[in-house]
């Protein structure tokens, strides 16, 4: 039988360790050639604390595991009777392998978001900001529109009695 990739239920919060005691277990049974690879797919996300922008780690589904497999029954049982795991997704007497493409797209962007990491957007169209750097600091603004995938803000700004939009990074404002 050829492996193929495999969600499992896991418990929330608690993925990192499952997975710690599964390729354990894995080891000692000595069955690497079944099961080759365990994995907690993450993204990197840009935030911004303390003024300062930082990148994060993020489970992008949380509470899962995925796991590339050759499904015998030795492999399927030891997964199983791991504690936290709570079974396979798909039908309850069978597991259900993910597809080439769901699989594909995981993998995928997993890889881009290392390289480009998501700027997590804590904003909110309408929501009141003040600048805290650049041209028009200490200026108080509203969100008009959110640019994600630039990470930008526009901004409407009253300068002289008149609404004027202002472009500014995430890093640039901060909620009131």
């Amino acid at each position: 039988m050829a492996k193929a990739w495999y969600a499992i239920r896991a418990q929330s919060e608690r993925e990192d360790l499952i997975r710690d005691n599964l390729e354990a277990k894995v080891k000692a049974a000595g069955i690497e050639s079944l099961i080759s690879r365990i994995m907690v797919p993450r993204e990197h996300v840009s935030e911004i604390r303390d003024g300062k922008k930082r990148i994060i780690q993020r489970k992008m589904y949380p509470g899962y595991i995925l796991v590339e497999a050759d499904l015998t029954d030795e492999a399927w049982f030891l997964i199983t009777e791991t504690p936290g795991i709570s079974g396979f997704v798909g039908s309850r007497t069978k597991p259900v392998p993910l597809t080439e493409g769901e699989i594909g797209r995981i993998l995928r962007d997993i890889e881009d978001k290392k390289e480009r990491p998501r700027p997590k957007v804590e904003f909110e169209v309408g929501d009141g900001v003040k600048i805290r750097s650049g041209p028009f600091e200490n200026y108080d603004g509203v969100i008009e529109e959110i640019n994600p995938t630039k990470g930008v803000l526009r901004v409407s700004v009253s300068i002289f009695g008149r609404s004027t939009p202002v472009e500014l990074e995430y890093s640039q404002v901060e909620r009131l």
